[in-house]
């Protein structure tokens, strides 16, 4: 089986390919970094012995998306790990705008390109399997990381959407998607930002997101904190959780920036709480979840459509 994984010359994408070509999957890596790709593809060689194919290309341009499918068009990929991403980090009236477009194209428009093109060949061919990289920030909005948060929501509900299409059909075909909270990779160094929380480890995550993969899950969140987080914010009233988001990802600025706020916001929410009233508040609303456990996505949620690692 072959593996194309898009973002691989560092963080999530580079795990995915060691966990893959570990278990002997041969691999087509891209990303725009060329000399890392290449030290990538030698260290997976000669550790693992599988063939790996670098194929550089920049998907902030769309052009490169349609290239990139063009090469290996005609070769048998079995698995799409739509994983290439980066954040803008600061106030929406203070990003620059260019770069949030730049990021824009690469968060949405290359995964919508590629998981487009690859989907109709898999469906045509009866299976393969698409694992969209989205984000914990998929499931709610993020004061002062908006256009990131955004851009993974859109990741998330477009692959909820064609997993139930390809579910209808009754289709081999599988979709899922990645949603991990922080993972300790060079991602925050592109953002401009510090976690709030300590990341977890990079290869922790990616042999998570395989192994649910091959299980059929749909949307796969790794660790319990992101599970109840993931839960609150389709629960919680839509100003606490803007509240509580806002709370955590100020705490990321490396130079606290003026932030002026408008009155009867969420925003305007966190200055009214004290510290000990919103973490209170914001703990209470976990412990009143944590018995729904939604996060196993049983039922409508849970479908196996992609088949199993032996087809």
């Amino acid at each position: 089986m072959i593996a194309l994984i898009t973002g691989a010359s560092s963080g999530l994408g580079r795990a995915f390919a060691k966990i893959l070509a570990k278990r002997g999957f041969d691999l087509v890596i891209t990303a725009r970094r060329r000399p890392r790709l290449i030290e990538l593809k030698q260290e997976l060689t000669e550790d693992y012995g599988v063939r790996v194919k670098v194929l550089p290309h920049d998907l902030s341009k769309p052009e490169e998306c349609m290239e990139l499918f063009e090469e290996v068009e005609h070769a048998k990929i079995d698995i799409l790990i739509n994983n290439a991403g980066f954040g803008v980090f600061g106030k929406f009236t203070e990003t620059d705008l260019d770069r949030e477009l730049e990021m824009i194209d690469v968060n949405v428009k290359a995964v919508h390109i590629l998981t487009k093109l690859f989907l109709q060949k898999f469906v045509k061919r009866g299976h393969g399997y698409i694992l969209n990289t989205a984000s914990l920030a998929g499931f709610m909005a993020g004061p002062w990381f908006s256009s990131y948060y955004a851009s993974k929501n859109y990741v998330l509900q477009l692959t909820k959407a064609i997993y139930e299409e390809l579910r209808a059909d009754k289709s081999n075909v599988y979709i899922g998607a990645f949603c991990p909270g922080p993972v300790r990779t060079e991602f925050n160094d592109v953002a401009g930002a510090d976690f709030a929380v300590e990341g977890i480890d990079e290869m922790e995550a990616a042999e998570y997101a395989i192994d649910k993969m091959f299980d059929g899950q749909l949307i796969i969140v790794p660790k319990m904190y992101a599970k109840l987080t993931a839960a609150a914010a389709k629960l919680a009233p839509t100003k606490l959780m803007l509240a509580a988001t806002a709370k955590v990802q100020s705490s990321r600025v490396r130079r606290e920036p003026e932030m002026p706020v408008p009155v009867n916001t969420g925003a305007d929410m966190k200055l009214r709480l004290s510290d000990e009233e919103l973490e209170s508040a914001v703990a209470g609303m976990y412990d009143d979840i944590r018995e729904i456990n939604e996060l196993n996505y049983t039922d409508d949620n849970n479908g196996t459509n992609g088949g199993n690692e032996n087809e």
